[in-house]
């Protein structure tokens, strides 16, 4: 069951009141669809606080809309249904199905992304990214490939960058960082400790820190000096790194480059020019009589 493996993959970064909510309506979706946030906060023994801030970290926006979700799972149960493979998504849909629920899921993280991004917060981590000396970035598993795509982006413009999958050589780094030094931190759940002890000891160093998470108020962001939203897409089990939570996460990421990019204008330009000139001889395709086609920009 979708829910449950939810319930799962969360468990560990909940407060114990709020993963005794989850775990009741995980294992009784129909009983708990049945009652309202102040019986289900009396069920549970808890508050009722604490059951919408439940609702919201599995992915709702409020505990109307998961009691909703748990009806209909509960009808789902009762019916016979075919299982849902994902959010949304059942085992027997055809293909063309799969492929217009998964475009309107992306498109609404997206908006929701955008809408709830603090643009204070975006601003001075644009700040410190154009004007910083050397930029780490932390990410592991599927945060790694983001981290990768902005480290990437900024060495393109002219800015010393690097990204660390490897958390012995990110810690490694993270110690040689000062102030005028930036280190940015990716994770989706905002509890990962191979991001956040590099992310910790940049901090410690005096560096200015960015944390990239789909929970704001999660460990990671007690050593970060800036931290930037994203949506927070429901991944499941057959999904644990859902396709939207990278979506999510390169929209941010996007957003800083072109910021960056806006302030280092003068420099970021020419920069990026050289580099499109220096990589063009490498995306001519090879054609018959071994001439090489037109460029091919990527």
């Amino acid at each position: 069951m979708a829910l449950r493996a939810r319930v799962r993959s969360l468990g560990p970064s909940m407060t114990r009141s709020v993963l005794a909510v989850a775990e009741a309506v995980a294992e009784d979706p129909a009983g708990c669809s049945r009652l309202t946030v102040t019986a289900l906060a009396e069920h549970t023994g808890t508050s009722e606080a604490t059951v919408v801030r439940a609702a919201r970290l599995l992915g709702y926006p409020g505990y109307r809309d998961l009691r909703l979700a748990l009806a209909a799972l509960a009808a789902q149960q009762e019916s016979g249904a075919a299982p849902a493979v994902t959010v949304g998504i059942a085992v027997d849909d055809p293909l063309s199905d799969v492929v217009a629920k998964l475009a309107r899921e992306e498109a609404q993280t997206l908006a929701d992304t955008a809408a709830g991004l603090d643009l204070a917060q975006l601003a001075g981590a644009v700040t410190a990214l154009a004007t910083a000396r050397r930029i780490d970035i932390y990410g592991i598993g599927a945060s790694a490939l983001v981290g990768q795509d902005l480290a990437q982006k900024l060495l393109r413009i002219g800015l010393v960058a690097q990204a660390h999958a490897d958390p012995h050589l990110a810690v490694t780094g993270a110690v040689q960082l000062r102030p005028g030094d930036v280190a940015v931190a990716i994770t989706h759940s905002g509890a990962t400790d191979d991001v956040i002890d590099p992310l910790r000891t940049a901090f410690e160093r005096g560096a200015t820190t960015i944390a990239l998470t789909a929970r704001p108020n999660a460990p990671v962001s007690h050593y970060a000096d800036l931290v930037l939203a994203t949506s927070a897409a429901r991944e499941t089990q057959l999904r644990p790194a859902a396709m939207s939570s990278r979506t999510s996460q390169l929209l941010v990421v996007d957003c800083l480059f072109v910021g960056v990019a806006q302030q280092t204008y003068e420099t970021a330009a020419p920069a990026l020019a050289a580099s499109y000139e220096a990589l063009a001889p490498r995306h001519r395709a090879t054609v018959p009589g071994g001439r090489r086609g037109p460029a091919t920009p990527r």
